[in-house]
């Protein structure tokens, strides 16, 4: 450890940002991780996590047994909003936003691919590892506690330029790294994400039940139907849910267009049909979802998704 170099936290910071992050904020290791372990731990108890098995890895719970040499925490995030806004009529098929362009993976693997090697040329006594939602990594709660925002009502991590329209990402060194302060929440006495989510998914602040989500169901649900308390519900959704997010006041007041092309809407994403969509082949799946974080949603899914939506409105008729 006496052979690290000496890089300040300053110095990483404005790499990430040379790298074209829009936001970066250092974690470091301390006791006060048990709290969001303790939440987890609560969550997983009660069932929350559905049929995502992969969210009790006790990795999850214990960043060293991720990387046993780490002494410190980069998060970064990256602004995805685009202006565009989906079409009126019960016609079309929603997606959510994060997933109208280019696969968000791609994106922020490359620029942390570059952060991670950054770090590591600058001594071969350099530990480094990068995750973007691909590893056994709390990325809102680690985010949150290096000051790039706050995990809000609805579960998803807020910033104050931002909103939540962010990808998250991190890379853990050796490198012993001044943290960040931890943000402080500012939802105040908002409730409207709990207010308007159709299935009350959000069983209280902050805490996301998976069982009565929309977005786990079109996205993460590999069953043949869906509940019917999720298809009477889904009001046009195919991919993900952005109904808590579109309402939140942060969002209205601070999002703000990426300067990245990539996560501009593919064509066909923005306004897709839902009768188009409940009878795409596969061959029409590959070749309209290429490079695109919707190929986790198999093209069975995305008919069933889309039939769903039609049925349930052929029910309220």
């Amino acid at each position: 450890m006496n052979n690290l170099p000496r890089v300040s936290s300053s110095e990483v910071k404005q790499k990430a940002l040379e790298l074209g992050f829009h936001k970066v904020g250092i974690a470091g290791l301390d006791s006060s991780e048990t709290i969001e372990v303790h939440r987890l731990q609560a969550w997983l108890a009660l069932g929350y996590q559905a049929d995502m098995e992969w969210m009790a890895n006790p990795k999850r719970q214990d960043i060293k047994l991720v990387m046993p040499e780490v002494r410190s925490l980069v998060s970064v995030a990256l602004n995805y909003y685009t202006p565009h806004q989906r079409p009126e009529g019960e016609e079309y098929a929603k997606i959510s936003r994060y997933a109208w362009g280019r696969d968000y993976h791609k994106i922020m693997h490359k620029k942390l691919k570059a952060l991670n090697s950054w770090l590591v040329s600058l001594s071969s006594e350099v530990v480094a590892r990068y995750y973007t939602d691909t590893g056994p990594v709390q990325d809102k709660a680690w985010a949150q506690r290096a000051g790039i925002g706050w995990i809000a009502k609805n579960g998803n991590l807020i910033t104050r330029e931002y909103g939540s329209w962010i990808f998250l990402g991190e890379v853990l060194t050796n490198l012993e790294l001044v943290p960040d302060s931890p943000h402080n929440p500012h939802c105040g006495t908002c409730t409207r994400c709990l207010d308007v989510c159709p299935t009350e998914a959000i069983v209280s602040s902050g805490v996301v039940d998976a069982n009565r989500c929309i977005a786990y169901h079109t996205i993460e649900n590999r069953n043949q139907e869906l509940p019917e308390t999720i298809q009477s519900n889904l009001q046009g959704w195919v991919a993900g849910c952005d109904i808590c997010q579109d309402v939140c006041p942060w969002n209205q007041s601070f999002a703000t267009a990426t300067n990245i092309s990539e996560f501009e809407p593919y064509a066909g994403n923005l306004a897709p049909k839902l009768v188009e969509l409940a009878a795409i082949s596969d061959e029409e799946w590959n070749n309209q979802f290429p490079a695109s974080a919707l190929r986790r949603i198999k093209p069975e899914m995305l008919r069933r998704n889309a039939r769903a939506n039609i049925e349930a409105s052929q029910a309220k008729a």
